[in-house]
């Protein structure tokens, strides 16, 4: 049995002490440098905060039933190899590489854990995929999780994508479910922090459109949103933000929080139908 596996709330110490146990566990598989796609930083350590944010956040718990979009090489599934007891994991990405390093490294020795590839097109991660984004259909049954994350995909897809994702999230998400997602958001502090040069991506502060993107030669490497628009596409589908986000460091906003991107929580609105 996991460390925190009868957790009711969050105890401080017992969450502190895992993550520095998983961080310290030298027997936990790492992809190597070549399969390291899924972005900067310690492999381990990006994956350990991110528990820590989605315990405290998100309200994970270890029995819940958990699904990890654009899981990647699994950053995020192998510190949650040690807290998901009881629960499940799923895991699906559109690089084919990661997936198939998942399920001979993860999934070989954690059965609650599953990895499946969405052969999605994607620019940069799947240029041959079969599928659109637009037309994704997750392979998961109606109120099938509790749980739902996508950490720093959003910041790869267009705005079309988003609401089809926002879609099927609502979908396989059970009811007093989450959705746990992080964000470039586009509000006036941050705005504020891109015109006075202190944003570590350089978007263009003043220009129009809900999407913005900081290579326009090369859209998806980095995407920002307008926050009202990217939440009403979340709330067009049935879900709305649960809690005040975390505002993040990326654009150089005045008081940010101690995250790089922003974070935000969601949960189903009951007055939108699955129709």
């Amino acid at each position: 049995m996991t460390a925190l596996a009868n957790f009711d709330a969050v105890d401080e110490t017992r969450l502190e002490w895992l993550a520095e146990a998983i961080w310290r566990n030298r027997y936990l598989p790492i992809p190597p440098e070549e399969l390291h796609f899924v972005g900067d930083g310690d492999f381990l350590a990006v994956g350990v905060e991110f528990l820590q944010w989605f315990v405290r956040f998100g309200g994970l718990k270890p029995d819940d039933r958990v699904l990890d979009l654009g899981c990647g090489v699994g950053r995020m599934a192998l510190p949650l190899t040690q807290y998901v007891d009881g629960g499940t994991y799923d895991g699906a990405d559109v690089a084919a590489s990661g997936i198939a390093w998942c399920n001979e490294n993860i999934r070989s020795v954690y059965g609650n854990f599953r990895f499946k590839h969405l052969d999605l097109e994607h620019p940069i991660y799947n240029p041959s995929g079969s599928m659109r984004t637009v037309d994704v259909v997750l392979p998961y049954a109606d109120e099938a999780f509790d749980f739902v994350f996508l950490t720093s995909v959003l910041t790869h897809l267009g705005s079309d994508e988003v609401r089809a994702y926002a879609r099927e999230i609502r979908r396989v998400l059970a009811p007093k479910g989450r959705c746990f997602f992080t964000a470039f958001m586009l509000n006036e502090p941050a705005r504020d922090g891109l015109r006075a040069g202190k944003a570590a991506i350089r978007f263009d502060a003043d220009a129009e459109g809900p999407e913005i993107h900081a290579d326009p030669a090369n859209p998806s490497a980095a995407v920002a949103f307008d926050e009202d628009f990217l939440l009403a596409c979340f709330l067009s589908a049935g879900l709305r933000r649960r809690r005040p986000a975390i505002y993040g460091r990326w654009s150089g906003r005045t008081f940010p929080g101690p995250t790089f991107q922003d974070i935000n929580v969601l949960e189903t609105d009951r007055a939108v139908s699955l129709a």
